[in-house]
């Protein structure tokens, strides 16, 4: 009679953990033949996932990078412009990207101020994710992680990021909101099926770890493209760094690589269903 009650007590937590803590049917490193579209607020931002993007691109999915941001804001170089300095963080992107085997053409940028992304329009930001998300219908989103029952201190770009790619999530799914996507563009209302968010701080919310071991190399390398945000070009932009920056910034791409049983590895808290518990 104990173990019986003991029984159903367990349940409904095993339960809730099951539902708190979900895993993929199908490993990351076994996914193929999938649409991944990744919302970051600036051209560096997949730089934390570009090992599992390189990974994604290599087993013939199709992956999207969406940068809100031009990124025209963020040096400490005097003598750089605003837009001098989003004309090279695109081409800074590209370079990334292409290291990492995605095509030119997968990458969208919205083309908002950099540093003022939580004073845009926000309608307006999320019709535009929206259209996108309803022409690429993605089966995988990538986005910075909104929190998982609190809201999760991000810088202001980062934070604004979270909550617009959650929002346009939940919007997309409705045919009556946008609906001149649908009347009009001949688009369709479509829910997003799975999600892998992202951080920059250890929170050990992550619930799915990606062995990026053979794309090691490629992430090093797409890290050492970003030459105007790290390393010496922070603060003196230089179009042809030496070859001691580009190590500097490959050094410091190493240093910042998670090991779990002595492989490589890329975090992701991993959630799948109804967009309407994205930030729970």
């Amino acid at each position: 009679m104990k173990k019986l009650l003991m029984c159903w007590l367990l349940f409904p937590l095993l339960a809730f953990a099951q539902l708190s803590e979900p895993k993929p049917d199908t490993p990351v490193e076994k996914w193929a033949g999938k649409t991944i579209m990744l919302i970051g607020a600036h051209a560096d931002d997949d730089a934390l996932s570009h090992g599992t993007l390189a990974l994604l691109q290599a087993h013939g999915n199709q992956v999207y990078i969406v940068t809100l941001t031009t990124g025209n804001v963020g040096t400490q170089d005097p003598n750089l412009s605003r837009t001098q300095l989003a004309a090279i963080r695109r081409q800074e992107e590209l370079a990334a990207l292409a290291e990492l085997g995605i095509p030119g053409e997968h990458y969208i940028n919205l083309g908002y101020d950099d540093g003022l992304l939580e004073f845009e329009d926000r309608k307006a930001v999320v019709e535009n994710l929206v259209r996108w998300i309803r022409k690429l219908r993605p089966d995988v989103l990538m986005a910075w992680d909104p929190g998982k029952n609190y809201q999760r201190w991000h810088k202001s770009d980062h934070r604004a990021a979270s909550y617009l790619a959650a929002d346009a999530a939940r919007a997309a799914m409705w045919r009556l909101l946008f609906e001149g996507q649908i009347t009009q563009e001949g688009l369709k209302e479509y829910m997003i099926p799975e999600y892998l968010f992202y951080n920059d701080y250890d929170n050990n919310d992550e619930n799915t770890w990606v062995d990026i071991s053979g794309f090691v190399e490629k992430k090093v390398n797409a890290f050492s493209k970003y030459s105007s945000q790290y390393g010496p070009g922070w603060k003196q932009y230089n179009p042809h760094p030496s070859g001691a920056d580009l190590q500097q910034m490959k050094d410091y791409a190493r240093s910042r690589i998670t090991m779990k049983n002595g492989k490589a590895v890329e975090g992701f808290r991993y959630y799948k269903g109804l967009p309407d518990a994205l930030g729970k």
